[in-house]
């Protein structure tokens, strides 16, 4: 399978399973596309009809490079991954390698969007006990196995909350690592609210990562991101990010914004976010039922899909002048990334990560806690619920019919399981305007890194 567009001036043919790209003119564009569909003499009669100014012996030639591309494995490469499918998770052997911790089932905003229904997961508010937390990290030191790397998310609601339990947990964390020959990355996702010195000093010296919650435009945030008087939160929390990030001192943070129907044109939330000095950014489309209020209609993709395009554009422009920024869905290594088995299983959720609940109860991924038929088990007595398990561990992009025609499908694995679910009642359905949007993430995102390939050479 192949994948043509053009973008950004350049035509651009992606050998979908070799993930051979190729920048190619017009006559190659044309003749790739009619390569498989006729015969050598038909496709070069048709040519020679769009392109009379040329010689036949020119458009052969562009015929035979055709063709030696696909002899050497870099076009119409056939697609020889499925028997690995499943693969991956089943050499993985039960292995667990991360945790989302619950620590609080509890917000001190009240966003209207919110997937966890403002923290409490259609249940109870509840905040996780050192004793439970303290459980879930013996619990994932044995059941990785011989991996190393353990990563642990630190969630909620609003996990700063429970800060206290979140710092003694990292401390046990760090007692234990040497002796268990683990090292523990820990990430915070925060809304911004409880930043204090005491909180920066920590992240800064224990987080890997810090996720924090901002969606760009003072308008636009203070429209959901609101406390429970209904007072936004924008001019509290952004002096405390940019105190955050500048004591950071470079190390890894993302400004995590969400767009719906009353921002889709969110590159001025983008453009927002960089005058306010963030420059490690994301921003995600709500996921919500088709009929509320902030769900995106046709019309609002039409114009996300702009938006996409015109950020592409804008982060060349910031290049130039010396002043890149990072935007999530475009980072892309074009010479490696994840390995194919990782490409055609997916994320993960449910068999090598799980969310932790504040009383200890083990579900696939954060998005489906609360649904009882999705728990797995809990981190006193393990795993003991295999069936909905090896539903996990068997889905993959090969187990979803939608995908197979999908150009995209190896860069997204099949997508997110719990979106597939919410959008279908199957996790081995898809979400199709997600997937909308993000083929159109990947062709921005390629082309993004083409136009960077060759304004490097040039510069060489």
């Amino acid at each position: 399978m192949i994948h043509q567009y053009k973008l950004g001036g350049y035509n651009i043919v992606l050998d979908v399973c070799s993930g051979a790209l190729h920048v190619v003119d017009d006559l190659a564009y044309d003749c790739i596309a009619l390569f498989e569909q006729s015969s050598r003499e038909e496709a070069i009669e048709s040519l020679q009809k769009s392109y009379p100014a040329l010689e036949r012996g020119e458009i052969e030639r562009c015929y035979e490079q055709v063709l030696s591309l696909k002899e050497q494995g870099r076009l119409f490469t056939p697609d020889t991954f499925e028997p690995m499918a499943g693969r991956f998770k089943e050499r993985s052997g039960g292995v667990i390698k991360a945790l989302c911790l619950h620590v609080a089932h509890t917000c001190n905003l009240n966003c209207a969007y919110c997937f966890a229904s403002q923290g409490k997961y259609n249940g109870e508010r509840a905040v996780m006990s050192f004793e439970v937390g303290k459980q879930a990290l013996d619990f994932l030191v044995a059941h990785s196995g011989s991996r190393r790397n353990l990563e642990v998310d630190f969630f909620g609601g609003e996990p700063l909350m429970n800060f206290q339990v979140v710092k003694d947990l990292v401390a046990y964390a760090r007692s234990i690592e040497k002796d268990a020959h683990k090292n523990f990355r820990f990430t915070l996702t925060t809304n911004g609210m409880l930043i204090d010195d005491d909180v920066i000093d920590f992240c800064n010296r224990e987080m890997s990562n810090v996720v924090l919650s901002l969606d760009g435009r003072k308008e636009v945030h203070d429209r959901f991101r609101v406390d429970y008087a209904g007072n936004g939160s924008w001019e509290r929390i952004v002096p405390k990010f940019q105190k955050l990030v500048a004591a950071r001192g470079g190390r890894s943070y993302y400004m995590r914004g969400t767009f719906t129907h009353y921002n889709p044109d969110f590159l001025a939330d983008i453009r927002q976010m960089l005058e306010l000095g963030f420059t490690e950014l994301s921003m995600e489309p709500v996921v919500c039922a088709p009929d509320d209020p902030s769900a995106l209609t046709e019309e609002d993709r039409k114009l996300v899909m702009r938006q996409y395009e015109e950020l592409a554009e804008l982060m060349l422009e910031r290049d130039r002048e010396g002043r890149p920024f990072t935007f999530y869905h475009y980072m892309l290594d074009l010479t490696g990334g994840p390995c194919i088995y990782k490409r055609i299983s997916g994320c993960g959720s449910g068999t090598e990560y799980m969310a932790v609940t504040p009383w200890g109860d083990l579900y696939p991924c954060h998005q489906f806690v609360g649904d009882e038929k999705f728990k797995l088990g809990d981190i006193w007595n393990g795993l003991d619920n295999p069936a909905v398990q090896g539903e996990f561990a068997a889905c993959n992009v090969y187990q979803k019919p939608a995908c197979r025609d999908c150009w995209a499908r190896l860069y997204c694995s099949g997508g997110c399981a719990a979106n597939a679910y919410h959008a279908t009642g199957a996790i081995t359905g898809v979400y199709e305007a997600g997937c909308e949007l993000f083929r159109k993430r990947m062709e921005c995102a390629i082309m993004l890194a083409i136009a960077r390939q060759i304004e490097k050479r040039r510069k060489a």
